[in-house]
């Protein structure tokens, strides 16, 4: 059986390359911000590009915010792509903003400490232990194009 995802379309960032690249590999997707849609998927990407505190004013005029945070509390699957991975922690600092984070993970979101930003090409990992995401890989380079980072 087909797995169904929806990509949450709450007007932010790249839903086309993600909506593309699900397709690619046989996904059915949904680029939707229909409430119903995205809390019954098997799966729900949430991509972004932009502004931490952007994102997340988008985010709660669709009721995003709610629809992560039930998904999560129901052990469903959620894919954050970019901002869409950092709004889930508690903070951001981005542009002298300091806001408030869905707060599923603790942490804050700030400018990486790096001589050159962003912070872009293949680098190796520090996978921590007992790590499930990246169990059975060792060794291996990921490609980066960022420049922020989460912080305890």
């Amino acid at each position: 059986m087909t797995k169904q995802v929806a990509v949450f379309d709450y007007g932010s960032g790249n839903v086309r390359s993600a909506v593309n690249a699900l397709k690619r590999v046989g996904v059915e997707v949904n680029l939707t911000s229909d409430f119903s849609t995205c809390l019954e998927a098997d799966g729900l990407v949430v991509p972004g590009v932009g502004a931490f505190a952007a994102v997340m004013k988008d985010l709660h005029a669709r009721r995003g915010d709610t629809i992560i945070d039930r998904r999560l509390a129901g052990g469903r699957a959620v894919l954050g792509i970019c901002v869409g991975m950092q709004i889930l922690f508690e903070r951001g600092l981005e542009h002298g903003e300091d806001t408030a984070g869905m707060g599923e993970w603790p942490g804050t979101v700030e400018k990486l400490p790096a001589p050159i930003l962003p912070h872009m090409g293949w680098s190796k990992i520090q996978v921590g232990q007992g790590s499930q995401l990246f169990s059975g890989i060792t060794d291996e380079r990921f490609y980066f194009v960022h420049s922020y980072g989460v912080t305890a």
